[in-house]
This record gives structure tokens, sequence and C-alpha cells, in this order.
């Protein structure tokens, strides 16, 4: 069974919502899902975009394939780079250790 994370619309004509949703790539988009991640309004000036990060984690883990423009907004919100990260073992620097490498780095 293939599982992606896609957009499913939801709301008025003319006022488009979407929820983001996990569901068997077999199934129709607006049709059962399996589990609601968040969901997303492009209306708004500044897009609105919300999602459960630890769930989205987990499908991505188990190999759920987001959709394009699911991507997009994944990436845009650090989600697929936290999952690369941990995918390959890549630790990413603290803040205070990066500005205490600068200051060592400045006074050599």
């Amino acid at each position: 069974m293939s599982v992606k994370i896609k957009l499913s619309r939801v709301g008025a004509r003319k006022q488009p919502s979407y929820r983001v949703v996990v569901i068997d790539s077999r199934k129709k988009i607006n049709g059962r899902y399996i589990e609601k991640l968040g969901h997303y309004d492009p209306k708004p000036d500044k897009f609105k975009f919300e999602i459960d990060k630890d769930r989205a984690m987990y499908w991505l883990e188990q190999g759920a394939i987001p959709s394009p423009t699911v991507k997009s907004l994944l990436k845009k919100d650090g989600i697929l780079k936290d999952f690369h990260n941990k995918k390959f073992g890549i630790e990413e620097p603290s803040e205070q250790e990066s500005e205490e490498d600068l200051a060592s780095e400045d006074e050599e």
C-alpha cells in the first residue's frame, strides 16, 4: 500500500481551504483519509499553514510520499530539513556552539 501526503480541498466556492491528509494513493483525493495532519489556507496575505510536525515526521519515516505542493510547504516549514538530518544522522550545531566557533576564528 502506497501512502501519500496530499491536500484535500474544503471550503466554499471561490474560498479554498485545504486539509493536509495522509491517504492511500488508490483513494480519491477527497475520499476517506488515514489521518489529518493539519490545514493550509492560501487566501490571507500571509498564507496560513499549520501541521502536526511530530506526525508528519512519523509518516515521512514510514515512507509516505508528499505531493509537490505539500513538499514545498514542508520545506518552507523546515520539516523536510529535519527529516533529512534525522535520516542521515546529521547533527545541527546549536547556535551557541556556532557563535563560539566564530569568536574563536576571529581571535586567530
